[in-house]
């Protein structure tokens, strides 16, 4: 196993930025970290690449503890490298870049210039290797980092939202290349973002981060909402002002709401809607995860549902169309 994470904490003061119980974390795959802001996924990936310590808790790497308070996170840095949302190029040229990681591991010189070459082939930046690296646009500049933490030969790469600040041609040239390091070149990749599609484009499996801690389903799914009682005594819940939905549990006032999307079942719509916690609504969005089609449902606030790809195949359903969604009990959980 490539990283393994057990009661892991990070916290600064009174806050707790990261509280991960068990995580385990496959070497030779794209691994990516899906989570709005705030959720941790940078803290996350600045620990697994030794640049922060932990609060508490043990990080292990290729089977061994990490002892953040030792002379060995040197050479464990030597085999992770990060590139970083808003990468830092020297003003020196773009070959110049990456001969200096070369230059610190003693590379000979006379063999620099292939291995440049090669790399800058690698990221489509070949035409630029005598431009100045502090001109380059911000798609470019990317790609560029890329190419200088490549150099480094490093055993895994981590990318913290790499496509967030770069156009459309450079975002598809990023996952083109996120591809090529796993495929070609056998290097571990675990990236950030917060965009669902592009983690299923790119991911061979997905870690959903929110609040700091893991869980099993998407984070679209966490709303706002006031738990409220009938004049029957039956709870409901008022979710974003916009749908009640019938829960049962101890707490009332303020709450956080999950649904989860593999249980909220969908169907054609209908034009009597009798089952409980069923709402109608346009199905706006189809994405292919693999083995699953996630939906995404307009019923007065954006609902994803996960649905097996066969089970799917019979539904005929396209985007556009009018559908109901209904979310029993046990999809609902106030946390």
């Amino acid at each position: 196993m490539l990283y393994e994470l057990r009661n892991l904490k990070k916290t600064y003061g009174q806050r707790t930025v990261l509280d991960i119980g068990e995580l385990s974390l496959a070497a030779g795959k794209v691994l990516g970290i899906l989570g709005p802001n705030g959720a941790g996924k940078t803290t996350l990936l600045e620990i697994l690449a030794f640049l922060q310590t932990p609060t508490s808790g043990e990080l292990q790497f290729n089977g061994k503890k990490v002892d953040f308070n030792n002379n060995g996170l040197i050479q464990l840095r030597k085999k992770v490298v990060i590139v970083g949302q808003h990468p830092i190029l020297f003003t020196a040229t773009v070959s110049k870049n990456l001969e200096f990681p070369l230059e610190i591991r003693k590379l000979p010189k006379a063999n620099r210039g292939k291995i440049i070459e090669e790399l800058l082939d690698l990221v489509g930046m070949h035409p630029f290797q005598d431009s100045r690296a502090h001109r380059l646009s911000g798609g470019e500049t990317q790609r560029v980092a890329i190419a200088r933490a490549l150099a480094c030969s490093p055993e895994v790469i981590l990318f913290d939202e790499p496509t967030a600040n770069v156009d459309v041609e450079n975002q598809i040239a990023i996952e083109r290349i996120i591809q090529e390091i796993n495929r070609e070149k056998g290097i571990s990749v675990i990236f950030t973002t917060h965009d669902m599609i592009q983690a299923s484009r790119l991911a061979d499996d997905t870690i959903f981060l929110y609040d700091g801690k893991t869980t099993h389903s998407t984070y679209e799914n966490i709303f706002s909402g006031l738990i409220e009682v009938t004049g029957e005594g039956r709870k409901y819940c008022l979710v974003q002002k916009q749908l009640t939905l019938g829960v049962q549990t101890h707490q009332s006032g303020p709450v956080r709401i999950f649904i989860d999307p593999t249980l909220v079942k969908i169907t054609p719509n209908q034009s009597e809607v009798a089952a409980e916690n069923t709402f109608c609504g346009r199905l706006i969005q189809l994405t292919d995860e693999q083995s699953r089609i996630r939906a995404l449902v307009d019923v007065g606030i954006p609902l994803s549902v996960l649905v097996p790809k066969e089970q799917f195949k019979n539904m005929c359903l396209s985007p556009g169309e009018a559908v109901c969604l209904t979310c029993p009990t046990e999809s609902i959980k106030i946390i």
